[in-house]
């Protein structure tokens, strides 16, 4: 096999040119063959040496394959400290993202210059690591402490632009970067050979590094990765850069075989793998979407509608009146408006987006449109009738979608007369936010309207996930033993504060009995309301919630729930009153209440979202469990450190996690925990 490195004499100029498409990974062959290059450009006769990269972009990182795997020679800080050791000026020519150690690769050349379009980054952290071949060292002598420290600790790329005012890159080439780079290339002809692991760290605030870890704990709570990059820069300030890069790699090595990079690995992967369906054909075609149409004006179609906008689609949104239009609009404009106030659209851009967003009352306006997204709550008899009149209105081929978080699609989708066009996209509120998007396939779901729904749900910058159908889907299918033991165990002797601390301390984004009051008590109990009994489980389960509802205590949005709540802050507070109901209510079942530890809060949590997720897996509703992990990193606030629910039962051991649920059988009762067959055979086989 050819090399995906070559290496060519043009003139005076050596140009080591990199081809490993599609992204020019770090894989062993490119270090080696840049590690060949830089011995053929030691010993010719060229004055400067060059590096490029073929097709769309520079170097865009390490190779993914790689991960997890010993380390092969050579490793990258070698080949960069041969390569910034040449006696020649070196120049890296970036375009398209130079990110990770493809931006570490033009760090260790002696200059930098990029196209406008191009962008650099240092993204370790999100993968539970930092730059481990010399980035922590050589990015904060560029462009100061401060810059580095936000770089690496956010892992967010930034335009050459920027970069170019940060002096991480030296000059930008408009027009043929190749040619351009040449030119410059022959300019430094006889220029000083500049190593950047030789400049001095810029002068800065002593109490930045603190500063920066506080920030990190609040921003990045309990990850490891973000601390390591501020020691490793503090480092940079305070010793020689060798024995920085020592520090560096010690920290690097921790973490790699750390389990939160693991975690946090396994998602990077997982995520790319729930882009695939295994039973769809990669040449299934799709069908265009160029413009949409939202029943309903709430604060989720509202919502929507925005992550349409927002994408450059147009959206028509649709309510019952014009008050309520004019409501559901209102709720679009304050939301661009606190966008703007957060910084996160300049006005020019929200004005823009908002523009994209008409209303109207009238079911003819979607005629023409080529996708419907029903967004009303959930009764399933109003979603049947809405089904109905957009089968009677809108164009043959229109997808028809419904936002439901529970309702059975099969039965929307029979109220049409075209079952093939319709499909489930569950949005996360709020819908303007939230990256998650449960894509759920009925029975007749054409392949084109699923194919079509996957790849836009990137387009408008949600991560899909497919789920099969049955009440609750994958997500909110795995709430309800989450939910259930959460309430069990605050019924048997444990306070709201205590399950929430524990989940909180476990890494959860908030407690469960926070998320209830947040999402409304109301929402569950309606929820209940419209199934059978016999579906409803354990009434000890759900009473205190109950109860809660009936007396009008909503939750947030009514000052009180589980807490009470300040009205102006929304801070919450603990509720006598409530520890009052609870009391009363275990006395009525009998319960006699007990101190429970908090290990025995979590595992009871976390291990009814394991075991429900092993059924989901089992009969078919996720494609693996992987997808499982996503949905609840990306919808549920399940720690990223923890890699989702199942990855956290893989590094828990399945055998372990098999042992509590029995012991939780024996304990509490096999209706609630008897163990998913796919568990006893995981841990038994």
């Amino acid at each position: 096999m050819s090399s995906p490195v070559s290496y060519t004499l043009e003139g005076s100029i050596g140009v080591i040119s990199v081809n490993n498409p599609p992204v020019n990974a770090l894989s062993q062959a490119v270090r080696q063959g840049i590690f060949d290059a830089i011995a053929e450009a030691e010993r010719d006769a060229s004055k400067v040496v060059l590096i490029l990269c073929e097709g769309r972009t520079f170097i865009a990182g390490a190779d993914i394959t790689e991960f997890g795997k010993p380390p092969a020679e050579p490793w990258l800080p070698e080949v960069f400290d041969r390569l910034e050791a040449l006696e020649k000026p070196v120049v890296a020519a970036l375009h398209g993202t130079a990110l990770g150690g493809g931006f570490e690769t033009a760090l260790a050349a002696h200059y930098r210059c990029a196209l406008p379009s191009a962008k650099i980054g240092l993204p370790e952290v999100k993968l539970g690591l930092l730059p481990g071949a010399g980035g922590t060292q050589r990015t904060p002598r560029l462009a100061g402490v401060e810059a580095a420290l936000e770089l690496m600790t956010t892992g967010n790329p930034i335009p050459a632009g920027k970069a170019f005012e940060l002096g991480l890159i030296d000059k930008i080439i408009d027009g043929d970067l190749r040619a351009g780079a040449m030119a410059w290339a022959e300019e430094l002809t006889g220029a000083p050979v500049r190593r950047s692991s030789e400049q001095p760290v810029p002068g800065h605030d002593a109490g930045i590094f603190d500063a920066a870890r506080g920030l990190a704990a609040r921003k990045a709570r309990g990850q490891i990765a973000p601390q390591r990059i501020i020691d490793c820069v503090e480092a940079a300030t305070r010793t020689s850069f060798q024995d920085g890069a020592k520090i560096e790699r010690e920290k690097f090595m921790e973490l790699m075989q750390g389990e939160q990079s693991a975690a946090m690995r396994h998602l990077f992967f997982s995520e790319r793998q729930a882009a695939k369906i295994d039973d769809l054909p990669k040449d299934t075609p799709q069908r265009a979407v160029e413009t949409v149409g939202i029943i309903g004006g709430g604060t989720m179609g509202g919502g929507i509608a925005m992550s349409f906008a927002n994408a450059g689609i147009p959206v028509t949104l649709i309510e019952i009146s014009d008050e309520a239009l004019e409501h559901g609009l209102a709720i679009v404009d304050r939301n661009y408006a606190g966008s703007v106030k957060r910084g996160k659209l300049s006005e020019d851009k929200a004005g823009q987006c908002r523009s994209l967003i008409t209303g109207s009352t009238d079911y003819a306006d979607l005629a023409d449109v080529d996708l419907v997204i029903e967004a009303v709550f959930e009764d399933p008899e109003l979603k049947k009738q809405i089904f109905a009149r957009l089968d009677a209105a809108c164009k043959p081929g229109a997808i028809l979608a419904t936002n439901t978080s529970y309702q059975d699609v099969n039965l929307i989708a029979a109220a049409t007369k075209r079952p093939e066009d319709v499909i489930g996209l569950h949005f996360f509120s709020p819908a303007n936010i939230m990256k998650l998007l449960e894509v759920v396939r009925a029975e007749k779901t054409a392949d084109d309207v699923l194919a079509t729904c996957m790849s836009l749900a990137r387009k408008i910058r949600k991560v899909p996930v497919m789920s099969g159908v049955c009440y609750g889907f994958i997500g909110n299918r795995m709430l309800q033993p989450y939910f259930r033991e959460a309430q069990l165990c605050v019924i048997e002797g444990a306070t709201p504060e205590q399950v929430d601390n524990a989940m909180e301390s476990f890494g959860m984004a908030m407690g469960p009995l926070r998320v209830a009051d947040l999402a409304g008590i109301d929402v569950g109990y309606k929820a209940r309301q419209a199934l059978p009994e016999e579906m409803r489980g354990d009434p000890r389960s759900y009473r205190v919630a109950e109860v809660l509802a009936e007396m009008g205590r909503l939750g947030q949005k009514s000052g009180a729930g589980f807490y009470n709540y300040d009205p102006e802050t929304r801070k919450h507070s603990s509720a006598p009153e409530v520890l009052e109901i609870i009391e009363r209510e275990a006395a009525a079942f009998g319960i006699e209440r007990r101190e429970i530890p908090d290990e025995e809060i979590v595992d009871r949590l976390v291990y009814g979202l394991v075991n429900e997720g092993m059924r989901i897996v089992e009969e078919g509703i996720a494609q693996r469990p992987g997808d499982i992990d996503i949905v609840y990193v990306y919808g549920y606030g399940f720690p990223v450190t923890r890699g989702g629910p199942m990855h956290y039962a893989d590094a828990v051991g399945i055998g372990r996690v098999y042992e509590r649920v029995l012991e939780f059988r024996d304990r509490f009762g096999a209706e609630a925990w008897t163990p998913a067959p796919l568990l006893e055979k995981l841990a038994t086989e």
